[in-house]
C-alpha cells in the first residue's frame, strides 16, 4: 500500500493515544484453505447480495463453535457443510453453533448468505451526482488494513492465506476485475458474470474487486499479460503513466531472484480511491489522480515510483506475507526501498541515492515534529496507524543500511533467499534476520535493535582540526541524541562508520583516505597521523546510516567538501553547513558551486541554502540560475525567491507567472510564493495587484489534478490579514469545485482564519462546519487541518464532532492529534492571558502603591 500524509505538527508527542493497547494475533480453530465469493452488485442501488464459501480444515479437537469477522453486514442464512446451523451474530462478529464438534481432519465448508446496503467501508460504489455530474460510476474494494470484514465474511487478520474466487455479476456493460485469472465470463439476461480465480494462498485483506466501464489496454511480460484498465479516454495518460511495467517486471524478477509469481498483473486505476495504490494480489488498485499527462511527466516520478512500490509488493507483501501488522515494515520498507532501487536502476546511482536521501528526510521530519516510535510495535488502537512515515521510509532506511553492511553481492543473496524461503508463507522481523545469517552469515541484531525495534536515530555533530606540527588531524564526533539518565547513557548507538580525508587530485578524482570509527560513546575525539593536510572530510563515506550531521569545522575544508566530495550526500551536508554562515563568503561559496555542481539534486539543496541567506546578492544568484534546464531546480530556485521578500524576487516570480513555464511545478511555486512575498514588509502594498492576478489564474488555467488553480489558492492563503482573500478562498470550498482544488481551499481556509475579524472567523467556522456531514476521507482529512490552525472554541467543538462519526483509523488519529494540540494551545492561551491580566493587576497596584508613596512624600515636606 502507498500512503503518506503530511501532519501539520507543532510539538512531538508520544506515538501511543489514550486506548492503545497490545495487539496480537487471535487464536484460530482451524486453517482455511479456500475462500468464494459469489457476489450480485446492485450498482444503481449501492448495494450488493453475496453467498461467501469458506472451506476450512480445523486444527484442534472439541470446537464447539467458529466465529468469523463480519462488520455491518446483513445475515439471512448460515450452513456447514450444507446444512443449517444456527448462529448469533453482534454486527461485528459472526458466531456459528457447532451441534457436534468436528474431526480435525474433516473439512467444513461454511456457507453464508448476506446483504450490504450503502456500504461506507470495505467496498466503495462511486456514481455522478448533482454536483459531481461526470464522475465515473465504479466499484472497488479496499481490504488493508482489516476491511474486508465489510464486505463478506472472514478470518480478516494477515496471518491467514488461502486460495481465493470471486465470481461477480454485473451490469453487461460493465468490466469487473478481480485477483488471479479469469477462468470464464458468462452473459445472461443483460448482466455478465466475471469468474476469477487466484490459485495461490494470500490473506483476506488482498482480496479485491474493481467494476467500471473501463478502457483496457494490454502488454506482456514474457507470457504473462499486464493490464491496464483506466477510464475511457484516459489510454494516452496510461500509457505514459504505467507503461514501464514490463521492464519493472523483469527488473523485480531478476532483483528478488524470483519470477513474477502470478498468471497476470493488472493495474485499476479508480476515483476517488482513498490511497495511493493498494498491492492486491496480481490486481493493483490505483488512485485515477496519479495518471499523468505529457507536461505533468515532465519532473513528476511520483506515478513512477507508486507504481514501482506497488509492484515490489507482489513479493514483497503478496508472495511473502506478515504475520501481523506489527511487521509491516518488512513489504512496506521493502516496497519503499524498492523504489530507490527502481530509480538507480533507470536513472542511475546519484539520482537512487538522492532519492533514498528524500524519504529520509520525510521520516526525519515525522520524528522531530509529530512522534517517535518503534518501527515494530503492537501497541495502537487501529493497525493503520502503524501506517506512517517510520513504517515507510525508515523502514526503506533500514534496507539501505542492511545493502551498505552486506556490500552489494550478499545484499542480492539475502534477497534471494528471504523470498525463496518464505514464498507463499507468512514471517515476521527475524525471518529477515534469519535470512540474512543463512545467506551471508552476518547477524545483524544489533543494527535492528538500534534501528527497528527502539525509536530514533543518531544526530550526530562533527568537529575537526588539524596540527601542522604534528600532521595529526583530530576528529570529534559526539551524539547530541545521548542523553544521561540515572547515571548512564540511553539512546546511545553503537555503529562502525567509515570516516575519509580527502585530497584534492588536479585533473582527476579526489583521493580519500578512509578510516573506520567505532562509535559507542556520546562522546569521542580520533586522532590521525596524516602524511598532509587534508583538503576535506567526510563523514559515513557512501553515506548508508540513517542519520543527522552537524559539521563544525572550518570554512575551507566545507568549501572543499562541497566543490569536490564525490558523494552527492556529503556535498549537500556542506551546503546545508555553508548556509548556515548567512555571509557573503557564504553567497560566493554557494554560487560557485551552483556553477560547478552536475547533478540536480545537490543544485536543489545548495538553492535552499541560498534561500534561507537573506542578501540581495543571494537574490541575484537565484535568479541568474532560472534558466536552468531541469525544471526541478527551476522550482527549488522560485521556492527560495519566494523567501526573498524583495522587488527582484516579486519581479521575477510574476513575470514567471505571466509568461508559464513548461512544467506545471514551477509555474505552480511562483503563483503560490508570490502572495508569500507580498504578505508582509515592504510590498505589502502589491496585494490588490497579486489577488487580481491570482483570480484571472483561477478562473482561466486548467491544469492537471487543478495543480495551478491550488497554487493560486495557496497563494491568497499567504494574505490573511485581507477579508477579500478570505472570501476568494471561501468560494471554492463548495461542492461542485473538483475535489483537489475544493480540498486545497478548505485547507487554506484555515490559514486565512487566524488574523480574520471575529465576524469573518465565525463566517469561516460556518463554512467548515457545513462540511461535516462529508464522509469522503480526503475531505476529512483538510477539514481536519483547516481546524487545527484556528484558535478558537468552536473550531474544536467541530472537530469533536467528525471524531465522534468518522468510521476511518486514519482520520481518527490525524483528528485526535490535531484535538491534543489544539486543546493545549487553547490551554495555554488562557493561561498565557490569566498571567498576564495579573501582571496588569500588579502593575496598576505597584502604581497605586508608588502614587499614594509620592502622594506622602509631598505631605512630609
Amino acid at each position: 500500500m502507498n500512503y503518506s500524509l503530511y501532519f501539520d505538527a507543532d510539538n512531538k508527542r508520544d506515538f501511543e493515544l489514550p486506548g492503545s493497547k497490545p495487539h496480537y494475533n487471535p487464536d484460530i480453530y482451524g486453517k482455511v484453505q479456500h475462500i468464494s465469493l459469489h457476489l450480485d452488485l446492485d450498482i444503481s442501488r449501492q448495494s450488493l447480495s453475496g453467498i461467501c464459501h469458506i472451506t476450512l480444515t480445523p486444527i484442534r479437537q472439541n470446537i464447539t463453535h467458529l466465529t468469523l469477522d463480519a462488520v455491518d453486514l446483513n445475515i439471512h442464512s448460515v450452513s456447514v457443510d450444507n446444512v443449517s446451523h444456527p448462529f448469533d451474530y453482534d454486527g461485528k462478529t459472526l458466531t456459528i453453533h457447532l451441534p457436534s464438534p468436528p474431526s480435525p481432519s474433516q473439512d467444513l465448508t461454511i456457507t453464508v448468505s448476506y446483504h450490504k446496503e450503502k456500504p461506507q467501508r470495505g467496498i466503495y460504489f462511486i456514481s455522478p451526482d448533482e454536483y459531481y455530474p461526470h464522475k465515473p460510476t465504479q466499484v472497488w474494494t479496499q481490504g488493508e488494513d482489516e476491511d474486508s470484514r465489510y464486505w463478506f465474511p472472514c478470518l480478516d487478520f494477515p496471518g491467514q492465506l488461502a486460495t481465493s474466487e470471486i465470481i461477480a455479476q454485473v451490469p453487461s456493460d460493465y468490466i469487473a476485475v478481480s485477483n488471479g485469472e479469469l477462468i470464464k465470463t458468462e452473459e445472461k439476461g443483460g448482466k455478465t458474470t466475471y469468474h476469477w480465480l487466484q490459485p495461490q494462498p494470500h490473506p483476506t485483506y488482498l482480496m479485491a474487486l474493481a467494476v467500471g466501464k473501463f478502457a483496457i489496454i494490454e502488454e506482456q511480460w514474457q507470457d504473462t499479460p499486464i493490464i491496464y484498465y483506466v477510464e475511457k479516454g484516459k489510454e494516452k495518460q496510461a500509457k505514459i503513466s504505467l507503461g514501464k511495467t514490463p521492464r519493472m517486471i523483469e527488473f523485480f524478477s531478476e532483483k528478488y531472484g524470483y519470477p513474477y509469481p502470478y498468471e497476470k498483473y493488472a493495474q485499476i486505476c479508480v476515483e476517488d480511491f482513498i490511497f495511493g495504490g493498494m498491492e492486491n494480489t496480481s490486481a493493483t488498485i490505483l488512485t485515477a489522480r496519479c495518471l499523468l499527462d505529457e507536461r505533468a511527466s515532465l519532473d513528476n516520478r511520483n506515478t513512477e515510483t507508486l507504481v514501482a512500490h506497488e509492484l515490489a509488493h507482489q513479493w514483497f507483501g503478496d508472495l511473502v506475507v506478515i504475520k501481523h501488522w506489527s511487521h509491516a515494515w518488512i513489504k512496506e520498507g521493502a516496497a519503499s526501498y524498492a523504489e530507490v532501487l527502481w530509480i538507480e536502476h533507470e536513472y542511475g546511482h546519484e539520482e537512487g541515492i538522492y532519492y533514498l536521501f528524500q524519504q529520509a528526510a520525510s521520516y526525519l521530519e515525522e520524528d522531530s515534529s509529530r512522534y517517535r516510535r518503534p518501527i515494530v510495535t503492537n501497541v495502537y488502537r487501529d493497525a493503520i496507524e502503524l501506517y506512517d512515515r517510520h513504517l515507510y521510509e525508515k523502514g526503506s532506511c533500514v534496507y539501505h543500511m542492511i545493502r551498505g553492511i552486506l556490500g552489494e553481492e550478499l545484499f542480492t543473496k539475502f534477497l534471494h533467499t528471504f523470498i525463496n524461503d518464505n514464498a507463499y508463507k507468512t514471517v515476521e522481523t527475524v525471518d529477515l534476520l534469519r535470512a540474512i545469517e543463512k545467506a551471508t552469515g552476518y547477524n545483524l541484531v544489533p543494527l535492528f535493535e538500534q534501528y527497528v525495534f527502539r525509536g530514533g536515530h543518531p544526530d550526530f555533530k562533527i568537529t575537526y582540526s588539524w596540527d601542522s606540527e604534528t600532521s595529526i588531524a583530530s576528529v570529534t564526533v559526539k551524539q547530541n541524541q545521548a542523553k544521561e539518565e540515572n547515571g548512564k547513557y540511553v539512546d546511545l548507538f553503537s555503529l562502525k562508520i567509515p570516516l575519509a580525508f580527502g585530497y584534492i587530485q588536479q585533473n582527476n578524482k579526489p583521493q580519500l583516505k578512509t578510516f573506520i570509527l567505532k562509535l559507542e560513546k556520546p562522546e569521542q575525539t580520533f586522532y590521525f597521523t596524516l602524511d598532509k593536510k587534508p583538503d576535506f572530510i567526510s563523514f559515513d563515506v557512501g553515506n548508508y546510516y540513517l542519520k543527522t550531521v552537524e559539521l563544525d569545522y572550518g570554512f575551507a575544508e566545507l568549501k572543499a567538501q562541497l566543490l569536490h566530495d564525490p558523494d552527492v550526500i556529503s556535498r549537500i551536508y556542506a551546503a546545508r553547513a555553508i548556509g548556515k554562515k548567512n555571509n557573503m563568503e557564504a553567497v560566493n561559496t554557494l554560487k560557485e558551486a551552483l556553477e560547478k555542481e552536475t547533478f540536480w539534486g545537490v543544485k536543489v539543496e545548495i538553492i535552499n541554502s541560498l534561500g534561507k541567506i537573506r542578501l540581495n546578492q543571494a537574490t541575484s544568484v537565484l535568479v541568474s540560475h532560472l534558466q536552468d534546464g531541469n525544471p526541478r531546480v527551476r522550482k527549488a530556485i522560485v521556492k527560495a525567491l519566494s523567501q526573498h521578500k524583495n522587488v527582484q524576487s516579486y519581479d521575477t516570480l510574476k513575470n514567471i507567472i505571466l509568461q508559464g513555464d513548461e512544467s506545471y511545478f514551477v509555474e505552480a511555486e511562483a503563483i503560490g510564493g508570490i502572495g508569500k512575498i507580498v504578505a508582509s514588509g515592504n510590498l505589502q502594498d502589491k496585494q490588490e495587484e497579486v489577488i487580481s492576478l491570482l483570480q484571472i489564474i483561477l478562473t482561466e488555467r486548467d491544469s492537471w489534478n487543478e495543480i495551478i488553480r491550488s497554487a493560486a489558492i495557496r497563494g491568497l492563503s499567504h494574505l490573511n490579514t485581507n477579508p477579500k482573500a478570505a472570501d476568494i478562498i471561501s468560494q471554492y470550498t463548495t461542492l461542485g469545485i473538483p475535489q483537489p482544488l475544493r480540498q486545497t481551499a478548505i485547507r487554506c481556509l484555515g490559514d486565512v482564519a487566524a488574523a480574520q475579524t471575529p465576524d469573518k472567523i465565525t463566517s469561516i467556522l460556518d463554512i467548515l462546519e457545513s462540511i461535516l456531514p462529508e464522509t469522503f476521507f480526503f475531505t476529512q482529512m483538510s477539514l481536519i487541518d483547516a481546524l487545527g490552525k484556528i484558535e478558537h472554541q468552536r473550531a474544536l467543538s467541530i472537530l469533536t464532532d467528525l471524531l465522534a462519526t468518522t468510521t476511518d483509523g486514519r482520520v481518527r488519529r490525524h483528528g485526535e492529534e490535531t484535538l491534543l494540540r489544539m486543546r493545549e494551545k487553547l490551554g495555554k492561551d488562557k493561561t498565557l492571558r490569566q498571567l498576564q491580566q495579573e501582571i496588569d493587576k500588579l502593575k496598576q497596584e505597584n502604581q497605586e502603591l508608588q502614587s499614594r508613596l509620592a502622594l506622602l512624600e509631598t505631605k512630609t515636606t
